[in-house]
């Protein structure tokens, strides 16, 4: 059933979105003290890579299962339930923390808690856009929601560094738990629209329409070859996302106020990102300008590895060239599936998509480290940084991803005004 979203449905989004905005910034604090806990108490990059496969594992098999939840139940009580066990697991973390039960494999299991709490926070949250948001609106909220989400994650680890030069690891936690309340208090004020109200469909069976949502993605001609193309660049970039705390503290001899303010630099560059598609209105020739930009995005990657002893500004300013790129990538992205996909299908769809696209991703944590001891760090971003270019232009010229050309005017077409019938049954 399609949701028409109405000016006040916007407003209502408008603040459950700045509650969202709060629990972002909670998230990247815990992230940021976490991360730099493991790499100075253990300066192991296998170490760092298990953290991240342990993040991403549960994502990979929770996602299509939370797409389907997000499809057939209240949104807003899903989000309420989510988010609440997440402070609540936080909150367990600090309290065997103050007692100094902190072992490695305890926080391996949080981390993993944590991410099968996102995995159902994420298409859910994404679900509720298209319901509450008017289509004319969606391709600059998007742009907004990048600009805003660059703010706060680069907020958050100058935030986490400041609090860890005062306070202890287990009192840098409480933060994630103060802004969950910030945010839980528009969240049960507000009216999220429900989409799946007809009997037949509240009786189809998980994985009918799990395979829905996947014949949904198969059916539109480029998007499998533009997924495939995300599972390969997903892998390549694990050792950056892996390995940059042990970059900056054992190649560069960085602190975490030098790791947090390398971390700035990409958040920086996403806000300069998100402000040129807050304003651009529409972005012509999608699929040349995303091969541009993860280009451009892979050449950076190369270019860190090779960064000077201590030259954290020629870093930083590296980082900000390729966080610049990621909100144009990413509003072209979405402001496509959000047009093209019907409501009451989205949630499934986008949990298929995450799925699909991390599904290099534990592979490559998992072989982050050993390859790391072998080569070191910077060889293996150099060569990573090579083969990103080298796939995405052999994906360009050689497979389908140029079919993915959508000629659609999201101000006076909608996803039920298209012939769907043709792409979506």
């Amino acid at each position: 059933m399609e949701v028409k979203p109405t000016k006040s449905s916007f407003r209502q989004y408008m603040s459950f979105w700045g509650g969202q905005m709060f629990s972002l910034l909670g998230s990247m604090v815990v992230h940021f003290v976490i991360i730099w806990y493991l790499t100075i108490t253990t300066e192991s990059a296998l170490v760092l890579a298990l953290a991240n496969f342990f993040f991403i594992i549960p994502m990979i098999v929770i996602f299509p299962i939370a797409g389907v939840f997000s499809d057939r139940l209240d949104r807003k009580k899903l989000i309420i339930t989510v988010d609440s066990l997440q402070a609540a697991t936080t909150v367990v973390l600090i309290l065997l923390f103050a007692i100094g039960f902190n072992n490695i494999a305890i926080i391996f299991l949080f981390i993993a808690i944590r991410s099968v709490f996102q995995a159902f926070h994420q298409p859910t949250v994404n679900a509720v856009v298209p319901t509450m948001v008017p289509k004319e609106k969606l391709s600059r909220i998007n742009g907004v929601n990048f600009l805003a989400s660059g703010i706060i994650q680069l907020i958050g680890p100058a935030l986490a560094g400041t609090l860890l030069l005062f306070v202890s690891v287990e009192q840098a936690l409480w933060t994630d738990v103060i802004t969950f309340f910030i945010a839980f208090i528009p969240l049960i004020l507000i009216t999220i629209p429900k989409v799946r109200i007809e009997k037949v469909k509240k009786e189809e069976s998980f994985k009918e329409e799990f395979k829905d949502g996947l014949k949904t993605l198969r059916s539109i001609p480029g998007v499998m070859s533009l997924l495939f193309m995300a599972m390969l660049i997903n892998f390549l970039i694990q050792p950056i996302n892996v390995l940059s705390s042990l970059f900056i503290y054992s190649n560069h001899a960085g602190n975490q106020l030098e790791y947090a303010f390398i971390s700035m630099g990409i958040q920086t560059g996403i806000i300069i990102g998100a402000l040129l598609t807050t304003f651009k209105k529409q972005w012509n020739n999608k699929i040349p300008v995303t091969v541009i930009c993860l280009i451009i995005f892979m050449v950076g990657y190369a270019f860190v590895g090779l960064a000077p002893y201590r030259a954290f500004l020629y870093i930083f300013l590296v980082n900000v060239a390729m966080g610049l790129i990621l909100p144009i990538v990413n509003t072209i992205f979405q402001t496509i599936m959000q047009t093209i996909i019907p409501h009451e299908k989205f949630g499934r769809v986008s949990s298929i998509d995450s799925m699909l696209s991390m599904l290099m991703t534990p592979i490559g944590a998992l072989i982050v480290g050993p390859l790391a001891e072998v080569m070191g760090i910077t060889n293996l971003f150099l060569l990573s940084g090579v083969l990103g270019v080298s796939v995405t232009i052999f994906m360009y010229l050689f497979s389908g991803l140029r079919k993915l050309d959508f000629k659609i005017d999201s101000e006076t077409m909608s996803a039920t005004e298209m012939d769907l019938p043709s792409i979506i049954e």
